[in-house]
């Protein structure tokens, strides 16, 4: 037998050259082609800007969720912001060696060809966490080209990402039924959670949901789901990852979803932050969800007993930062009933009297008033302009903190008119709260009293200054926002408001019943309702925090007998109940600049420096710098002279006049109240101030009343019954003899019409009882008359 020759060593490295070209040149090729493929049939990548919008609470938790061009629910999330139970359920389960292969697993591919021969249907697919990848970003069919499309492009990724993005893709664009992509929308869709949260059966749940999200979701398959969820469990424990105990206590845990809702909570706001930044996809406010989602069901059940139509909006701001914890634009958002779409936190609307804090602020800052200053709750006449009170009543002398804890018209406007309505104005401007004025309007004494519009927001920021000594500041809505605070009032004038909003006397209506009062000390608060019953509004201020309610038809029609004290009062207590009572939060102390001083009505001047005889009423004051001005002077009045007035007499103690004079003359002082305050006097302060009458041969002088009145038409101290069987209301008519100009008509206080001169007036008398009737002319002069109704 012939052994064949060996070949020579040249031949052996030659063929081994030639396979290294070989090899070389295929791969060069292969190489080649992939370029050409992939420049051919590019990878196209979802858009960073293609998630949905999701406006989160200050905690994380969504408050709303805006879905993409394609109705797509997808919160945006990474592999560091979910929890690791789940990455390690969701590639212990789908893709153990994700980290080591480049794409595909040709193990996988070969093993889930094998089953699907040996079973006649696909068992297991075989394709990695980069292969559902490739067929989640763009639709292959399900084929066998389709599958050489998907490993085509399995291979593009890992060629032009890394495992983590490959990763952050699968957890923002997996499917889990309906129109949720993603496992954070996913888990606050069915679970109520973010995905950093998850427990050991939560991340088995969600890591089996996208193998057949239809089939399996937790909301209408519970028990697919289960079935699914626990062999996941049993993987994990056979792998050796997670305990038999774990998976014992993760199998006894329920499968209970939420019914799949995207979160609707600050639904206003979240459109009003997603408006402002249409590119953003997480954004994050200052809202407490929890407090947010209690105070909207508060509303809601609140609202169920108003009238239809009715809405509602509360804004709470955390005094310290300026962060809105709680914002409800709507009582009922898009109920087209309601007109829910309307934001009704940054709506113009009338104020009412929620200025009124800020105009008595600002008057204490000018020195023209302390807080117990005389007023004059009556009939006056500013330029044309005649205000009444809610109620039609007057009260006659007030102070200024009655006539603020009461919100009497009348005194705020007389305040207005010293302080001047442009000079109002530009400081509220200067707070944050600009006025919306009527078209070519300018300010004017209405301002005080609703005749402007401002926004709740508005309101709740400057209300803030009475909690930060005087600064008022803009809510914020980002935490990223800027806060802008600006002065308002002085600390000292802050503080004197404060003081009067939060000791309002028993009995003031719109109070908190016994048995409701807030929880929180001290709770400053006011009251406002626009003309017409269109707006109820009503703001409350602790060290803590600052509320504001308002509640009304957003389409501006009026709500009879819905007001402040009765509507919108109890709400805003109900919501400061709510609010945790931080202690952290000290109350401020007494500004240096504010004192309390006796002072003297009706002068208006410290007592220290009155005569005892000229003290009429003694009242303990709260002042600012020091200034104790005097009781207003009073305008147009010509037949009394209100304050201190020398008299000489004669020895008959008769008033001397002018160039008159008699022996044994001596001089009094007489404290004289305003003159529209004399009806409501008590018989001894009357007999105080009155004037000794003229001497004989003594001229006239103005201190008499030009032009006496007297009432006409009935008795003093009448009795008074209804005609028998008669349906109609026992009326009266009256004239004010001697009466030249308007004169006003008080039935027991309350205001019943004018008349002009001598004319008539008709005064109904509805109830049994005694009543005072007074006709007041605008110089002063008046005339009472008592009267009794007897009861049928």
């Amino acid at each position: 037998m012939k052994i064949p020759a060996r070949p020579a060593p040249q031949s052996v490295v030659q063929r081994i050259r030639r396979l290294l070209r070989i090899t070389l040149l295929a791969i060069a090729a292969l190489s080649i082609t992939a370029v050409l493929l992939d420049r051919l049939f590019p990878l196209h990548l979802p858009a960073p800007d293609t998630s949905s919008t999701v406006v989160l609470a200050r905690d994380g938790t969504p408050l709303r969720a805006f879905a993409d061009s394609d109705g797509v629910w997808r919160y945006p999330t990474t592999a560091k912001q979910v929890s690791p139970l789940y990455l390690q359920a969701l590639l212990t389960y789908e893709d153990r060696w994700f980290y080591r292969h480049p794409g595909v697993n040709p193990y996988a591919l070969l093993r889930g060809a094998f089953g699907a021969l040996r079973h006649g249907r696909v068992i297991s697919g075989g394709s990695t966490l980069t292969m559902q990848v490739a067929r989640v970003i763009s639709p292959i069919p399900h084929t066998f080209a389709g599958k050489l499309v998907q490993i085509f492009r399995a291979l593009q990724l890992e060629a032009h990402l890394s495992k983590a993005q490959i990763l952050d893709l699968y957890l923002n664009h997996a499917p889990f039924g309906g129109p949720i992509e993603g496992v954070e929308a996913a888990s606050w869709a069915y679970l109520g959670e973010p995905a950093s949260r998850l427990s050991h059966a939560e991340a088995a749940l969600l890591a089996v949901l996208p193998q057949s999200p239809s089939l399996l979701r937790p909301d209408r398959h519970p028990d697919a789901a289960r079935r699914a969820r626990d062999k996941v469990l049993t993987r994990m424990r056979d792998e050796g990852l997670w305990s038999s105990a774990q998976l014992h206590d993760a199998e006894i845990e329920p499968v209970v979803a939420r019914s799949l809702r995207a979160p609707l909570d600050a639904a206003l706001l979240a459109e009003r932050l997603h408006q402002q930044q249409p590119q953003a996809r997480r954004i994050v406010t200052t809202i407490d969800a929890n407090l947010q989602r209690a105070v909207e069901d508060r509303v809601s059940d609140y609202l169920s007993r108003l009238p239809p139509r009715t809405s509602a909006a509360v804004l709470v701001v955390d005094n310290a930062t300026l962060e809105a914890r709680v914002y409800v634009g709507t009582a009922a958002f898009a109920d087209p009933l309601r007109l829910g779409h309307v934001d009704m936190v940054r709506a113009p609307r009338s104020p009412g009297s929620t200025l009124k804090p800020f105009l008595y602020g600002l008057a204490l800052d000018d020195g023209l008033i302390t807080s117990q200053s005389l007023l004059v709750d009556a009939p006056q006449d500013f330029g044309g302009y005649k205000p009444s009170n809610f109620d039609d009543s007057f009260n006659g002398p007030v102070s200024v903190a009655e006539a603020l804890q009461r919100s009497l018209n009348v005194p705020a406007v007389d305040v207005l008119d010293h302080v001047g309505p442009n000079r109002f104005v530009a400081r509220l401007a200067n707070g944050g709260v600009d006025l919306g004025l009527p078209s070519g309007a300018q300010p004017n004494l209405s301002i005080i009293l609703g005749g402007a519009s401002t926004r709740l927001e508005n309101l709740v920021g400057a209300y803030t200054a009475f909690a930060n000594g005087g600064v008022a500041g803009a809510p914020r809505y980002l935490a990223e926002q800027p806060q802008q605070t600006r002065r308002l009032l002085s600390p000292g004038a802050a503080w004197i408001i404060r003081n009067i909003l939060s000791t309002n006397p028993a009995g003031v209506e719109g109070a908190p019943l016994e048995g409701t009062v807030s929880r929180h000390d001290a709770v400053a608060w006011k009251t406002g309702t626009s003309y017409g019953y269109r707006d109820a509004w009503a703001i409350g201020v602790t060290d803590a925090w600052t509320v504001g309610v308002w509640i009304g038809r957003p389409d501006g029609t009026p709500s009879p007998g819905q007001y402040g004290a009765v509507t919108s009062l109890p709400l805003m207590f109900a919501v400061a109940d709510m609010l945790p009572n931080d202690r952290h939060h000290v109350h401020a102390a007494q500004p240096a600049s504010v004192r309390q001083v006796d002072i003297c009505w009706p002068l208006g001047g410290a007592a220290v420096n009155t005569p005892a005889a000229l003290c009429r009423q003694r009242r303990k004051a709260w002042t600012l710098d020091g200034a104790v001005p005097p009781t207003f002077a009073e305008r147009d009045i010509t037949a009394w002279s209100a304050g201190l007035i020398r008299l000489r007499l004669d020895a008959k103690g008769r008033r001397l006049s002018g160039t008159c004079h008699a022996k044994d003359e001596r001089s009094i002082q007489i404290a004289r109240w305003p003159a529209l305050a004399t009806p409501w006097l008590s018989a001894d302060d009357a007999a105080q101030a009155a004037l000794p009458p003229l001497a004989p041969g003594c001229a006239p002088d103005s201190l008499d009343v030009a032009s006496p009145i007297r009432i006409a038409g009935i008795g003093q101290g009448a009795r008074l019954r209804q005609a028998p069987n008669s349906t109609q209301p026992l009326r009266v008519t009256l004239q004010a003899l001697g009466a030249t100009g308007e004169v006003q008509w008080l039935l027991d206080g309350r205001l019943q019409g004018s008349s002009e001169g001598g004319a008539s007036m008709h005064v109904n008398l509805l109830k049994a009882g005694d009543h005072r009737i007074t006709a007041l002319a605008q110089d002063g002069a008046f005339a009472q008359l008592l009267v009794h109704v007897d009861s049928v």
